[in-house]
């Protein structure tokens, strides 16, 4: 392992030897100067990971030098070493940036200690720095490609909202519609850029974990508290947090959730203490937060809060015209994953993939885009390669409905038979049914009695299934 270099900065020849084997004796490699000119020559040729320095030199003030080397590098952790009567001049130093002080005559133990940490701070900003430059170079490779005006449209309202002071953005749209891509767009063109981006999807964590997760908790708060911890609201202090799915989130959580939005407060779970944060809000949601809070299942003071500076995403097959740049964008992408250079589709192949409804929207495309390419051997994707169900992509919503009239369907039929099939889909549930066929739950319940529809037996079915597969 490299050693760690740390460069001494002290008029006194004794000191500057004691304090060097000591370094040597802890694994460090030392390297001295006795004065300000030696210092900065040896900051840029012996790149000292930590300095120690002592204030009083022969040729510069301490406080000067400590300017100097943070202008020359800002990341170099300096520990101020000073005699009782310049404490002073010490706190002085801290505030002008130094890491700590500590007092002659030195105690070692605290000197290892003070080095030790200052290290293990300077390791971990390092490695912040890594890997929120990896974040932003994935977000660089996964922008948001189209050449559709709808697409164009969001985009331009998303960057609006970066720009402004806005706290609260809702995205709205079918799942794999880009929500999270957006989210990441809006933080990185916002003045919170360089703060963290935290995301967190609200369906995935169980309601017993999510309130820890979102607001942390003090030390002895529930039976596994054994220590504190930090929420994602106070890791995302200064910059964004992503709510997915927030629709999905616990009534229960929803009422703490909303303080956050208006006082930018909010307590650990066992604390006494609110904790102020700075954080943007962006909330997503693939379902209609409207006929939830007509079912009661969200809190309609939360919407009208999240509903400030909403946001639309178009579904794909809405933007047809985006299919194809996606599709060369996505394969680019995996010509780096899978070290491949396929240079595009085959017209057959961009005929299947036009006519495809994409009910997956942009995950799916993707899904799709990389099992082609996984199994591809040739330059171009063929459709031999391309997994789409039959059902789906050979059929348009003109071809379907002329089918259906040319079977002597009629309308009320058609309308029983929808509603039917929605029901059996969703296992009986009103709800899930009255939102795939776009209408509301009232509606459902008068077009289910108007066709005598008994939405039990579609519970009963369900049951009966799992019966016979016990």
């Amino acid at each position: 392992m490299k050693k760690k270099k740390i460069l001494i900065v002290d008029d006194e020849h004794l000191i500057r030897w004691s304090f060097s084997k000591k370094l040597e004796s802890w694994g460090y490699l030392p390297e001295t100067a006795s004065n300000g000119k030696e210092a900065m020559a040896l900051i840029n040729n012996f790149n000292p990971d930590i300095v120690l320095l002592d204030l009083n030199l022969p040729d510069i003030n301490g406080i000067q030098l400590l300017k100097e080397i943070k202008s020359l590098n800002a990341s170099i952790p300096v520990i101020i070493i000073t005699a009782y009567g310049t404490i002073e001049q010490a706190v002085k130093a801290i505030r002008d940036g130094a890491y700590d002080f500590i007092t002659k005559p030195v105690n070692y133990e605290n000197l290892q200690n003070t080095i030790k940490n200052a290290l293990e701070i300077q390791t971990l900003k390092e490695e912040i720095t890594f890997y929120r430059e990896k974040e932003k170079k994935e977000s660089s490779l996964e922008k948001i490609v189209g050449e559709s005006k709808a697409l164009k449209d969001a985009i331009e309202l998303a960057l609006k909202g970066a720009k402004s002071e806005v706290s609260v953005i809702l995205l709205l749209g079918e799942s794999g519609t880009g929500k999270e891509l957006f989210a990441k767009y809006i933080h990185y063109n916002s003045s919170r850029a360089n703060g963290p981006f935290v995301a967190i999807n609200c369906s995935a964590i169980p309601e017993n974990l999510l309130e820890s997760e979102l607001f942390g908790h003090e030390r002895g708060a529930f039976t596994d508290a054994k220590t504190q911890k930090k929420g994602l609201f106070e890791i995302a202090d200064g910059g964004t947090i992503f709510l997915d799915e927030i629709g999905e989130m616990p009534l229960s959580l929803q009422s703490k959730i909303l303080r956050v939005f208006e006082e930018n407060s909010f307590r650990r779970i066992g604390g006494v203490q609110d904790i102020k944060v700075d954080v943007r809000i962006i909330s997503a949601s693939n379902q209609n937060l409207e006929i939830a809070c007509e079912e009661g299942r969200f809190r309609r003071d939360l919407y009208y809060r999240l509903n400030v500076f909403p946001i639309y995403l178009p579904p794909l097959r809405e933007r047809k015209e985006d299919i194809i740049p996606l599709t060369k964008h996505f394969i680019e992408i995996y010509n780096l994953k899978f070290r491949k250079n396929i240079k595009g589709v085959t017209k057959e192949a961009e005929e299947l993939l036009l006519k495809y409804n994409w009910y997956g929207n942009v995950r799916e495309l993707r899904n799709v885009i990389e099992r082609a390419m996984i199994l591809e051997n040739s330059d171009f994707l063929t459709p031999a390669n391309l997994y789409l169900p039959v059902s789906k992509s050979y059929f348009s919503k003109n071809e379907v409905i002329s089918k259906l009239l040319d079977s002597g369907l009629k309308l009320e039929d058609m309308e029983k038979a929808m509603i039917e099939e929605a029901l059996r889909k969703c296992n009986g549930s009103q709800r899930k049914a009255a939102e795939i066929l776009g209408i509301g739950r009232d509606a459902l319940r008068y077009k289910m009695k108007k066709f005598k529809i008994d939405g039990e037996r579609f519970k009963k079915r369900v049951k009966s299934r799992h019966k016979v597969a016990k």
